[in-house]
């Protein structure tokens, strides 16, 4: 159910409350010391930018944060993809797919999905480190 509409001249975007309660309460903001492995990219088209540091203990994923610097989709998809990679091995990470975060901000309209397309790029540069 649609509780915010966000109008740029002709345009109109329609949020979820899931995305919304991301946007509104960010979960893992912030950065990791060393030696968390560190990781940030960006989307041309946009400029969103998203930076992601994970800890790592042993194969899992033990603390993660971020950053965004972006859109209102953007900055929920950062807070969503963070509750989904703490707990996962780098295999299970390698299952990442944007669906995932899509879902677990109740869906993002077709002008958003480069925020789910940009959380995809963090942890494919994430499993490059």
């Amino acid at each position: 159910m649609p509780i915010l509409e966000h109008r740029s001249g002709e345009r109109r975007t329609v949020y979820s409350e899931r995305l919304l309660d991301h946007f509104q309460n960010p979960r893992n903001v912030g950065d990791l010391p060393p030696p968390a492995v560190i990781v940030e990219v960006s989307n041309p088209a946009c400029g969103d930018i998203l930076r992601l540091s994970v800890r790592f203990e042993a194969d899992m994923a033990a603390e993660v944060r971020y950053k965004v610097r972006g859109c209102t989709a953007s900055i929920a998809a950062g807070s969503a993809l963070t509750e989904w990679i703490v707990g996962k091995t780098r295999g299970a990470l390698a299952t990442f797919r944007p669906a995932v975060i899509e879902e677990a901000v109740g869906g993002l309209p077709a002008e958003s999905k480069h925020a789910a397309v940009l959380c995809g790029d963090g942890v494919k540069a994430l499993l490059r480190r």
